[in-house]
């Protein structure tokens, strides 16, 4: 099922990984992608399975999709942060599927099946694409929805990420979906550029992350998926079963975070590293500290 597109964009991932240092001597090692909700989150892992004993390495701000997959299956790294939607369409290339359940058990089969990998407990939000335009354009023209933005695509440029340019879940279908014929192709360039390039003036309309505290800090408006296109992202860490096998703390711990961060608390956090720049390590350890044991408490 993988398009020759696919393979051509994943071969490259294989020599890069294969210069990454293997495992440390550490009990296992958390990846992250390179943005900042996938950092935070990395870091929440990491500090929350110090706390219970457990030596962790850390290589946070790997890469994309594929590479952070990639290290997991080559014994690289152990655990990462993944988003079922991401998973389901970019790395399984499966069609859009709305049912949660089925997604969760077609995610959990194959991983099982295919990488000896484990999803294991959501961690409670669902990130999911969103399209952004500047507050003051949504105020002046009355925006609120994928739809009315239809109407201003052919004089609106836009600017989006490289994954999302490529993937089957995002501008292909979304074009498609929604009938937008823009002025020009789509700016392509690093996801977290695309926001100051909206505020800037120098594009009309990005695809961001609908938890990114950068929406807050620079006025941008999330515009409602009328149409439901976008499925949902919900993050859960995904966790080689080797390393679950050899240390069964780890386990309990990734359970216990689950259902711990909502929506809001991950727009909130993302905010205070992007807007007011405070560190990774400490929002996490911040993050943590406002668990209390009833917090904390393994979901059944």
């Amino acid at each position: 099922m993988t398009s020759n597109h696919a393979r051509r964009s994943r071969l490259p991932l294989l020599s890069f990984l294969t210069l990454l240092p293997a495992c440390s001597s550490a009990d296992l090692t958390i990846a992250s992608k390179s943005f900042t909700e996938s950092i935070i989150l990395g870091e929440i892992v990491a500090q929350h399975l110090e706390s219970k004993g457990l030596t962790v390495d850390r290589k946070l701000n790997l890469g994309g999709t594929f590479i952070c997959h990639q290290a997991l299956i080559n014994g690289q790294a152990d655990v990462y942060v993944e988003y079922t939607g991401t998973a389901h369409a970019a790395i399984l290339e499966l069609p859009t599927e709305r049912d949660q359940a089925v997604v969760r058990q077609q995610l959990d089969s194959i991983y099982r099946v295919n990488w000896d990998l484990e999803w294991t407990e959501p961690l409670g939000f669902n990130n999911t694409f969103a399209m952004l335009v500047r507050g003051a354009d949504a105020r002046e023209r009355n925006l609120r929805s994928y739809s009315d933005l239809s109407a201003l695509a052919h004089v609106w440029k836009p600017g989006f990420g490289y994954e999302f340019v490529e993937r089957a879940d995002g501008y292909p279908g979304l074009t498609e979906t929604y009938g937008f014929r823009f002025v020009a192709a789509p700016a392509v360039m690093d996801l977290g550029l695309t926001y100051r390039a909206l505020a800037d003036g120098q594009v009309d309309v990005i695809a961001g992350n609908s938890t990114d505290g950068q929406i807050e800090a620079l006025d941008l408006v999330h515009l409602r998926d009328d149409l439901e296109y976008f499925p949902r992202y919900d993050a859960a860490p995904v966790v080689r079963r080797a390393a679950l096998d050899e240390h069964p703390a780890i386990r309990a711990a990734l359970l216990e975070l689950g259902g711990t961060i909502d929506d809001a608390t991950m727009r909130r956090l993302n905010f205070l590293v992007d807007a007011e720049r405070q560190p990774i390590r400490e929002v996490a350890a911040q993050f943590l500290a406002t668990l209390d044991g009833s917090n904390l408490v393994p979901n059944r």
